[in-house]
């Protein structure tokens, strides 16, 4: 029974949808609960029986986006409107998702005796929000070009990112937060550990991303522990080399954020903020996160330089050439992060795809040739947004059937070509060809884009 595997903690029963088996809310450490809320993800025991794997597991507590504001809006009707895909908030929410092409599906070619490639997807939503079932992502197309998709729900706004004196004092590295990266890397170890089991090759694992899972997979290039568990990676929509697209402030600069965020709590120790109901903490983050949007701050529970995860800033790990050494592509879409008006209404990408340029420049540099880079400058039918942040995942997950836009003939075949590519890469290292169109790699003599 392929819908039956065997794990190192036990055997799941997935969910068998004809020509590929799903296996959801797939656990890979402890429920961060209790005495473990604000510590890294602790190693998951084993369960006895036969674990049911065809509901989608708890998602991390967080704000949906909202249909009345003016800027959540577009993405509350773009990708948070059926409800079959949105699953139960809880602190206990890190759990996978493993999307398994079947054995006689897959063609000779693909299925080699080392094992399938592997997809890694970390989704985004400004380290703040987002899950792992979100309504675009989905495995079928990937499994239909022999590539086995894994999304993983990790920890997020103050529940993973929390940096404070006390947490700092429990910790024998003396260091907090981070947990929401850490729980990245609990996942991708399980992953490769796990997924031979399900016809995987650990060694052939791409951990991808966008917006705040493109500067997650930033940061897990960036990191030596991730050693020997990333073969490629692909960065969407999210990258900083001497922009703060994606600033990794030092934990001392973190800890002030964190005791801000600990006085609305009323805690006086650490015991008591543990102790604090899930009710409380939550009304206290919603106070915490309008008062820093109100003083012009923004995000600031995200990634921080601790000596441990991250001993410098991810720019300059790219300044030094010390990221991790393995094929990349990335990319931009026409209306993306730092994208000024003015770029947008020429069609141009702006500063995000400077940094892409500049990211792949350094891996030039440092003999590292292997980059690809593309920008996304597709207008969605259906309204006048243009390409904007997250366009792109309709067409490279191939799931723009779930999309409420009357798509059309070119739709369909700009998302072929995109599968194509990305199962490409994630086999091989390369983009390749589609639908006879050559991706050619981005140097130093032939600065080559693709454009979509």
């Amino acid at each position: 029974m392929q819908n039956q595997i065997q794990t190192k903690q036990g055997i799941l029963e997935g969910l068998d949808c004809g020509s590929y088996v799903v296996f959801k809310g797939v656990p890979y450490a402890k429920p961060p609960v209790g005495l473990l809320r604000w510590k890294a993800p602790q190693e998951l025991e084993k369960w006895e029986g036969v674990r049911d794997a065809k509901k989608f597991g708890n998602i991390c507590v967080q704000d949906l986006p909202d249909k009345e504001n003016p800027f959540t809006g577009r993405y509350a009707k773009e990708f948070y409107s059926n409800p079959e895909f949105i699953p139960e908030m809880s602190e206990d929410c890190l759990y996978l998702n493993i999307w398994m092409p079947k054995q006689e599906i897959v063609t000779a070619e693909n299925w080699k005796k080392e094992g399938l490639p592997v997809a890694f997807w970390i989704h985004g939503g400004g380290f703040s929000g987002g899950y792992s079932s979100e309504l675009e992502f989905d495995g079928e197309e990937y499994c239909k070009k022999g590539v086995i998709l894994i999304t993983v729900e990790y920890r997020a706004n103050i529940f993973g990112f929390l940096a404070h004196p006390w947490l700092d004092a429990e910790n024998e590295l003396g260091i907090s937060g981070n947990y929401g990266i850490l729980d990245q890397l609990s996942a991708l170890r399980w992953v490769y550990e796990n997924i031979a089991s399900f016809g995987g090759n650990p060694q052939n694992i791409t951990v991808f991303g966008q917006s705040a899972g493109s500067m997650s997979t930033q940061v897990l290039v960036s990191s030596s522990l991730s050693e020997g568990m990333i073969a490629k990676a692909i960065l969407q929509s999210g990258i900083s080399c001497e922009e703060d697209i994606l600033a990794t402030p030092d934990l001392k600069e973190l800890e002030r954020y964190g005791e801000m965020f600990v006085a609305y709590t009323g805690a006086k120790n650490l015991e008591e903020l543990r102790n604090i109901s899930l009710e409380q903490l939550n009304f206290a983050r919603k106070k915490f996160e309008t008062k820093m949007w109100e003083t012009g701050v923004g995000l600031i529970m995200v990634p921080n330089v601790d000596g441990f995860l991250l001993k410098q800033t991810v720019k300059e790990v790219w300044k030094t050439g010390e990221m991790r050494k393995i094929p990349y592509m990335l990319g931009v879409v026409t209306d993306d992060l730092g994208a000024t008006p003015e770029e947008v209404q020429k069609k141009e990408a702006g500063v995000l795809l400077e940094e892409c340029r500049r990211w792949s420049e350094k891996c030039w540099e440092i003999g590292n040739k292997s980059t690809y880079v593309y920008h996304f400058a597709h207008e969605l039918p259906g309204d006048d947004w243009g390409a904007f942040h997250s366009s792109e995942i309709w067409y490279m997950f191939g799931t723009y059937g779930r999309c409420w836009r009357p798509m059309t003939g070119e739709d369909q075949m700009l998302s072929e070509k995109m599968v194509t590519y990305w199962t490409n890469f994630m086999k091989n290292g390369t983009p390749g060809i589609a639908k006879g169109e050559v991706w050619e790699a981005y140097t130093k003599g032939n600065p080559y884009i693709q454009k979509f």
